[in-house]
């Protein structure tokens, strides 16, 4: 299979500058010039999920990303009450930063799919302008999200043992059920995505972090709303095998939201932009490529 080139765990690290929200030392990366184009991480891993479409994306648009608060090269502080608002108010802030008041582009996984549908209600209530949002593999309605056992055990009572006790093998035995058969990570991979998690001794929050399942449920029917309203152009590309959020989530997205724009990738899993990215690129620039002729 033809491979994008990607870009090296260190290298990517070494590309990022830094800011501070409320607080806290986030890690961002920016490239390219155009429109902007927001890249949204997921759960339990950071930015570096986007490094094989970091490069041809840079060449047509300014993408980008940050690694959110408790995720990746970012802060990670103790004791905090994560929030997928506050991750859409960091995300607000990053632009704001970047001097970006123009229409955003927005193109999000897993966790990051939560907080793009908070930034497109958002943009509903005239708070922010997104120009389009293209979903890949997440829990965009909590009634399909079915949770791998490790999220199950994090939301429990044992929350934060299980967390301290999360490793390099945990993450390969939980990620061999969720990416395709095909497409399995490789152990020079999982090493770079244990790096991440790993960080500022990441597993003390991920107890914390995994509340974003019942905050999804709290605000389905202000996301599912601002998703059917129209307006803004959304697309969902997704691994159609994905154990959490594969075919039986966009089965549903197709029965709550009108002329549905959809596309399944066969045999890949819940991580397509690693396991298949020239596949999620063609099918993200066929997306733009109608926005500019609808616009013309």
């Amino acid at each position: 299979m033809s491979r994008l080139p990607g870009i090296a765990l260190d290298q990517w690290r070494g590309q990022g500058k830094s800011f501070e929200f409320h607080g806290h030392a986030m890690r961002y990366w920016q490239a390219g010039v155009g429109e902007p184009l927001l890249l949204i991480h997921g759960f339990p891993t950071a930015s570096w999920d986007w490094h094989y479409l970091w490069q041809p994306l840079s060449e047509r648009y300014r993408v980008i990303a940050c690694d959110m608060l408790g995720f990746g090269d970012s802060a990670k502080p103790r004791g905090h009450a994560y929030s997928l608002l506050e991750q859409a108010d960091l995300q607000q802030a990053l632009l704001t930063h970047l001097g970006i008041t123009a229409e955003v582009h927005v193109l999000a996984h897993d966790y990051g799919d939560s907080v793009a549908q908070e930034l497109l209600a958002r943009h509903h209530e005239g708070r922010m302008q997104m120009a389009s949002c293209v979903f890949l593999n997440g829990g965009l309605f909590p009634e399909t999200h079915h949770p791998v056992l490790l999220q199950k055990l994090l939301l429990s009572p044992v929350g934060p043992l299980i967390g301290r006790l999360f490793s390099r093998q945990k993450l390969a035995t939980s990620f061999a059920k969720v990416f395709g058969p095909n497409t399995q990570p490789s152990p020079a991979e999982l090493d770079d995505f244990w790096s991440l998690i790993a960080r500022n001794d990441g597993p003390a929050v991920m107890h914390r972090l995994i509340r974003y399942m019942p905050e999804r449920r709290i605000q389905r029917d202000r996301w599912v709303a601002a998703m059917q309203r129209g307006g803004v152009p959304l697309r969902v590309i997704d691994g159609a095998v994905d154990p959490i959020s594969g075919a039986h989530m966009v089965a549903r997205y197709r029965e709550l939201i009108a002329d549905a724009d959809t596309v399944l990738l066969e045999g890949i899993g819940h991580y397509p932009q690693t396991e298949a990215p020239e596949q999620v690129l063609a099918h993200y620039l066929v997306f733009r490529e109608g926005l500019a002729r609808a616009n013309h």
